[in-house]
């Protein structure tokens, strides 16, 4: 107990002072008026809160991991608006499914769009409701995906940074590919929009979009001050390489049951160090020492969860507004989140001996990006990865995170459900809003939850 009040403390200062930091640089004057311009950073500063709901009811590693994933997103943040602050003159826009490392590499500024929608919630649970209603009060269909029509209402209320250019593709969704749209016609800069092919698993759409790749550094040199230095590039992908041969290690760890950690320090650590700070050696750090407190716990025969009983598979993104559902699942039936289906990839590492070899390595990444690696092409890239996890983790049920408005996977639950009654594998389907509490509330997801636990895998709380 101690030793946890220890690490939250540290963390907690740890943070605070790093965000201090930034603002006494900045200058109050600055600071104020940029609060005002951008309210929604007042949620950001409030990262701390993270810290009480994934490492007060943790076993102490496990806790400290938590810990350090969230103050490398307090990184971040800052780091984030730093560019906001600092860089205007070479600050661009870019979609959360095109990764930021050739920007990085032709020395831009980025800013994803998405950004405050899917960090906002786990931060503050209500606070995209306010955008999502500005979308729909401007005629944005209500059945669409909550993220899309928070970004939308981002860019209606004025609130994203301002930029000299904008990069997006046709990826992940209509709704994600649509809402550009409206985000573009807001904003009046320039677009860029990358062109994904539909089946994106072979050497002809690699090559395809290599080119879309090559035409994209051509316009941005055209529209911003960033000129291509493939020598800087190089540097990003060998770093974004040694990240992931460290995150692979990881996974290799979590094998083992039981697991010596999971949920978050698993899939919170992908979803930063992906897809905000590739090639950067603070991410690849942050795997290294994750890894590290997991083989101490596996040299002691300790576990991340102290009552593991059962050990599941997460597909589609994470419950936003209830970023600790699994911190509860844990205490309550002794449920470990093993594996998510936005951190599980089949990418290969980048060959960095050419400008094209490079271009190539990221174009898979690109092509695979999360959600549309397993909702573009053939049915079975969905459902061939999620059986394959199951097995390979040797795993006793899969979570549907079933955000009403995906439109893609919603379409592949009935056949979703006749694989599993086939393979006897435990399904649990949650119905529930990606970023809107007022559809289902933290209430409701508990409820299904403690529904299929009692009715279907016949457990009793453990919390009682």
């Amino acid at each position: 107990m101690i030793k946890k009040l220890w690490i939250y403390i540290r963390y907690w200062l740890f943070n605070w002072f790093k965000m201090l930091w930034m603002g006494l640089k900045h200058g109050p004057f600055d600071m104020i008026r940029d609060l005002k311009k951008y309210p929604w950073m007042l949620s950001l500063i409030k990262a701390n809160t993270l810290l009480l709901k994934l490492v007060s009811k943790r076993t102490p590693r496990y806790a400290e991991a938590n810990a350090m994933v969230i103050s490398e997103v307090v990184s971040s943040i800052i780091k984030q608006l730093e560019g906001v602050f600092y860089d205007k003159d070479k600050m661009i826009l870019h979609e959360d499914m095109v990764p930021p490392e050739i920007f990085r590499a032709m020395g831009l500024s980025t800013w994803m769009i998405e950004f405050n929608g899917i960090l906002m919630p786990l931060v503050e649970p209500r606070s995209m409701e306010q955008y999502i209603d500005i979308s729909e009060n401007e005629g944005v269909p209500p059945d669409i995906c909550s993220l899309p029509k928070s970004s939308m209402g981002f860019a209606l209320k004025g609130h994203l940074p301002e930029a000299l250019a904008m990069v997006t593709s046709n990826l992940p969704c209509d709704g994600g590919m649509a809402a550009y749209t409206l985000i573009e016609k807001k904003l009046n800069i320039p677009v860029f929009r990358l062109d994904i092919p539909y089946n994106f698993y072979n050497e002809r759409a690699v090559e395809y979009f290599s080119n879309e790749l090559k035409q994209m550094i051509a316009w941005l040199e055209q529209h911003t001050p960033g000129r291509m230095n493939w020598d800087r590039l190089r540097e990003i992908c060998e770093e974004r390489n040694r990240m992931a041969e460290a995150e692979l290690e990881l996974w290799d760890l979590i094998r083992t049951k039981p697991a010596p950690m999971a949920a978050e320090p698993i899939y919170l650590s992908h979803l930063w160090g992906f897809n905000l700070a590739p090639g950067q050696k603070i991410a690849t750090r942050l795997f290294e020492k994750i890894g590290e407190l997991a083989k101490l716990n596996l040299k002691e025969g300790l576990q991340a969860v102290a009552n593991e009983k059962y050990r599941a598979l997460l597909w589609n993104p994470p419950t936003l507004h209830f970023i600790d559902l699994f911190a509860w699942a844990e205490k309550a039936y002794g449920v470990s989140l093993l594996m998510d289906s936005m951190s599980y990839n089949r990418q290969p590492f980048i060959d960095t001996k050419t400008p094209d070899s490079m271009l190539k390595g990221l174009s898979n990444i690109i092509m695979q990006g999360p959600m549309a690696r397993h909702t573009r092409g053939p049915s079975e890239n969905y459902f061939n990865d999620m059986f394959h996890i199951y097995k390979h983790f040797n795993l006793d049920m899969i979570w549907i995170a079933g955000h009403i408005g995906c439109k893609n996977t919603q379409a592949l639950n009935g056949i979703l459900r006749e694989k599993c009654r086939e393979s006897k594998i435990p399904l649990l389907i949650i119905d529930y809003d990606l970023s809107d509490t007022r559809i289902v509330g933290r209430d409701g997801i508990i409820a299904q939850v403690e529904q299929f636990m009692e009715n279907i895998m016949k457990a009793k709380r453990l919390d009682k």
